[in-house]
């Protein structure tokens, strides 16, 4: 696979980068609610700049999560207009992956455990350990920065110290990354090979967290029963 396509909006970071063989064009920078407006723009320029149109790509790969949720879903939806329009298939990431895979390739990390700011005083955290023969895929969990452990000879990474910093265990080193679309890119061939394709049908987000906020129906209804239950509480 020599023709790809990442991009990343799990975070305030956007990332989005196209290989075309060796050759890599990437682009980064403020991301945010703004990612769903400037992200096709940018797939569309950093194509031209490569040569290259989606028909010809051979994947399409995205941070699946778990991170912002309006960031995953755009990431996620983007990537199933591209995919069905040009009839590519999506490579789904997790993004904790490639927080480790960051940390593998600016620091030369090998046993990473990666975490990202969840907020709501938790964060996401998953371990990869990149000396295991047939390393395992490990599923990303929510904690309180105090349950986090760090197995011995490991490092952590992510974008959850300054945040919780004090709170996280204080041993470990600590490499503070991203997650990147060239990370994406890096991770891809293995996951390729490894039959984790699908189809743009079967791409969903990994939020992790189901749930953090209620719909409108459902505020509304938590405040007519609320009113219904006050109506009939007698009054001390």
């Amino acid at each position: 696979m020599h023709k790809l396509l990442a991009f990343d909006t799990s975070t305030e970071h956007l990332s989005v980068a196209v290989q075309h063989g060796d050759a890599l064009w990437t682009h980064s920078g403020a991301g945010g609610a703004q990612s769903s407006t400037t992200l096709i723009p940018l797939v569309l320029q950093l194509l031209a700049d490569a040569g290259l149109t989606l028909q010809q790509l051979d994947a399409i790969a995205f941070g699946r999560g778990p991170g912002s949720f309006t960031g995953l879903r755009t990431a996620c939806s983007v990537a199933q207009g591209l995919g069905f329009g040009a009839g590519v298939p999506l490579l789904p990431i997790d993004t904790l992956q490639a927080v480790a895979e960051e940390a593998r390739e600016r620091f030369g990390a090998r046993r990473v455990l990666a975490l990202l700011d969840a907020r709501m005083d938790q964060v996401y955290a998953a371990g990869y350990d990149f000396d295991a023969d047939a390393p395992a895929d490990s599923a990303p969990r929510l904690q309180a920065p105090e349950e986090v452990e760090v197995p011995a000879g490991w490092v952590m990474a992510g974008n959850a110290f300054q945040a919780y910093g004090e709170r996280l265990p204080s041993g470990p080193a600590r490499h503070a990354v991203l997650p990147t679309a060239a990370a994406l890119l890096r991770l891809a061939p293995g996951l390729i090979a490894a039959g984790r394709t699908v189809t743009p049908a079967e791409a969903w987000p990994l939020y992790v967290r189901d749930k953090v906020a209620q719909t409108t129906e459902e505020r509304l209804r938590i405040r007519r029963e609320s009113a219904a239950h006050a109506s009939v509480t007698p009054s001390t």
